[in-house]
């Protein structure tokens, strides 16, 4: 079983330029209100930060979106969107990723304040975007996090990336024309 996440954890997403939250312990389920407690804001995070709490990472307060690939039982995320990659002529982006307990990753993108991208489920097969929305916006669970005794990892270490200019469009029209990527 690996440890619990503590202070130190969330601060390490912090200094990646992203604004946290905690999470229960074990899970990834956010509780109402969890939006109105992102911050980035260390000397808050060392008083307040609740031992064995999960890091949530907010989009809208981060300034960024996630692209959730899936890999639990249903379609496989990865490869769709290899396939979406594929398809457009792209190479798969390189930004900060983030494996998750269950084989999937999460890419995380800047994206600039005036770019709406919406959080949906199933945007294609195995994957789901989570981004700053019109209002509140998404979240995911970061690196750090524990669900099931397993560890969300970074898998790709650097900064993240600008939304490429071929994905936004994709993302933030709700272009549903490569639903069916996955034969």
């Amino acid at each position: 079983m690996t440890g619990m996440p503590g202070y130190q954890d969330a601060a390490a997403v912090t200094r990646r330029g992203l604004a946290v939250f905690p999470l229960p312990a074990g899970s990834k389920a956010a509780a109402p209100g969890w939006h109105r407690r992102c911050t980035a804001d260390l000397e808050l995070l060392a008083r307040t930060w609740p031992d064995g709490a999960n890091i949530g990472v907010g989009c809208r307060a981060s300034g960024v979106t996630g692209v959730d690939l899936d890999r639990h039982g249903g379609p496989d995320g990865v490869a769709t969107f290899a396939e979406v990659c594929a398809r457009r002529g792209q190479p798969w982006p390189r930004t900060l990723t983030v494996a998750t307990p269950s084989g999937g990753l999460h890419l995380y993108f800047t994206v600039p304040a005036r770019l709406a991208v919406p959080s949906v489920a199933g945007i294609w097969p195995g994957v789901d975007t989570r981004g700053p929305g019109l209002r509140l916006g998404g979240y995911l669970a970061g690196p750090g996090s524990v669900v099931g005794g397993r560890r969300y990892e970074i898998a790709r270490d650097e900064p993240a990336a600008e939304l490429p200019a071929w994905l936004a469009p994709l993302l933030t029209r709700g272009d549903r024309s490569l639903r069916r990527v996955v034969r």
